[in-house]
């Protein structure tokens, strides 16, 4: 009986130039595709990858087009006795730009960027549900604290940046503590509070259920919309001496409009 087996399965999996299935290797449960059938699955390819070639040629159409019919806004060579006011870093760093005027270098520049990178590297580990994956915002839910946590940001931080302008601690109480405690312990602490505040309300409106997705998405939201909220201030608000104008009153040469 032994036999007549081995020589069944010899058979079946003998090698043959016109055979196209070979045995590779058998392993045990679970795998990754275990009840996954083609109604559950969603291919990427070529989906994906056409539309990604459709949007880069499209990006590179208007790019060429539009330095057809305008010129870069170049200025004249460098002097090295005579600094640029203000001298503004380029737009994608504006927001830090717009943290320095707020705080000690340190943390406008390392500690705070330096924090936003770990909590985005650590979002898989702190988010393992796979509850609601491939959904925008995973649920409905996730919706609403998207769309809040985004107001909220958009209000906060910008009026955050125009009452410190008008009311910074490191002027106000220079002469009552420390440096690091107007320049570093006092705005960390208050952009610290305002960006959790959102969190705290979404775990407290949750009554403690909040799962750990919806936390994320409401500081990440918060995060990623206060850069994008203070580095609009910085590019069109700012102006000589890095002092807060309305873009209309911008001293000529000084907006960014200017050279449109």
């Amino acid at each position: 009986m032994t036999e007549e087996k081995d020589k069944d399965e010899k058979e079946a999996f003998e090698k043959s130039s016109g055979k196209t299935y070979s045995l590779v290797e058998m392993v045990k449960a679970p795998l990754t595709m275990v009840d996954k059938g083609p109604d559950d699955s969603i291919f990427s390819f070529p989906i994906v990858a056409i539309w990604e070639a459709i949007l880069f040629l499209g990006m590179m159409v208007f790019l060429i087009g539009f330095s057809l019919i305008k010129d870069a806004p170049l200025e004249e060579l460098a002097n090295p006795l005579i600094t640029t006011d203000p001298a503004k870093a380029p737009w994608y760093f504006m927001g830090l730009q717009e943290l320095l005027e707020h705080m000690h270098p340190f943390f406008a520049g390392v500690a705070l960027p330096g924090a936003l990178v770990v909590f985005l590297l650590l979002i898989p580990y702190l988010d393992q549900s796979k509850a609601g994956i491939g959904r925008w915002f995973t649920s409905e839910r996730g919706k609403l604290i998207t769309k809040w946590s985004s107001i909220y940001a958009m209000i906060v931080f910008p009026a955050f940046a125009v009452i410190d302008y008008f009311f910074p601690p490191r002027e106000i109480f220079r002469d009552v503590f420390p440096s690091w405690v107007t320049q570093s312990l006092i705005p960390v602490t208050i952009l610290v509070v305002l960006a959790f505040l959102p969190v705290f309300y979404v775990w407290k409106k949750g009554e403690g259920k909040a799962t750990a997705r919806e936390l994320i998405i409401a500081l990440f939201t918060v995060m990623i919309v206060a850069g994008f909220a203070l580095t609009i201030i910085g590019f069109f608000f700012r102006g000589p001496g890095f002092e807060m104008f309305w873009p209309w009153d911008m001293p000529a040469g000084y907006s960014p409009l200017d050279n449109l």
